[in-house]
């Protein structure tokens, strides 16, 4: 695909974060992570131009490209109008609802819709069984932490799912380019049957790392409004130090934490 005939048609939105892929090894990477089979369906999330889309087509039964900009859609239509297995839906996917089953997603997602996104299907009836997306390089280490580095969105993500950076990417391999380098995170719903609730549990983690400096025994005491003498018994009995800070929690520990609150 001749990259520079798209490019010349749109000046890309600031308010839409649009940086768009023009580096073909980069472009490259994320194929061979996503490792799509022939009858598999792939949903795309801001396709921009249609760089990936287009070697997604060749390669899955079934394209579903959702694009928020109407005027990169009608560029899409021409880039893809010889392959018949693109659909191409102009929507904001936060606000989309697709009956789709056994799919993955492939994503290149500006910082301030990563979370609502991976929240939004990881959290679904019908989660995708993976999804490949070109993130922010420090959004993807916040995503991939252990402790003692986790975060909320360490553990919201790794509550649901296995995470992994498969590369980094030059901020060069964009256009127009960004002010920081970004990298490719692969995300696997996990296969663990959670039995504690959900709301529960995000309830305990926010309470958990209102304040990151703080002690967990003084944030959980006041988040939670518990006595601070039956809250220092809750993380004894949990083997958690009451002086430890919430980002040496493992997910495993802050679910223990709910089973037993």
């Amino acid at each position: 695909m001749n990259t520079s005939q798209p490019l010349r048609q749109i000046r890309p939105l600031k308010s839409l974060g649009q940086n768009f892929l023009v580096n073909k090894n980069a472009l490259r990477t994320i194929i061979e992570a996503a490792d799509i089979k022939p009858d598999e369906v792939v949903l795309e999330i801001g396709p921009g131009t249609g760089i990936l889309t287009l070697e997604l087509a060749k390669k899955a039964k079934r394209v579903i490209a959702v694009e928020k900009d109407a005027k990169m859609c009608e560029i899409l239509k021409e880039t893809l109008k010889n392959f018949k297995n693109v659909e191409i839906i102009q929507a904001d996917i936060r606000n989309l609802k697709l009956e789709i089953r056994n799919f993955k997603i492939i994503a290149n997602i500006p910082y301030y819709l990563t979370s609502p996104i991976i929240r939004k299907f990881l959290e679904a009836a019908n989660p995708p069984k993976e999804m490949i997306l070109m993130v922010q390089k420090e959004v993807a280490q916040r995503i991939c932490a252990k402790p003692p580095q986790m975060s909320i969105l360490a553990v919201s993500v790794q509550f649901y799912a296995e995470a992994k950076i498969v590369d980094y990417i030059s901020k060069k391999s964009f256009w127009p380019s960004p002010k920081v380098d970004s990298a490719i995170i692969k995300i696997t719903p996990s296969n663990i049957t959670r039995t504690v609730l959900a709301n529960l549990f995000f309830r305990i983690v926010k309470a958990g790392f209102s304040h990151p400096r703080k002690q967990l025994i003084n944030n959980l005491s006041t988040g939670l409004s518990l006595p601070r003498p039956q809250a220092q018994i809750w993380l004894q009995e949990n083997k958690i130090q009451p002086s430890q800070r919430a980002e040496t929690l493992t997910v495993a520990d802050w679910v223990k934490l709910t089973e037993s609150l």
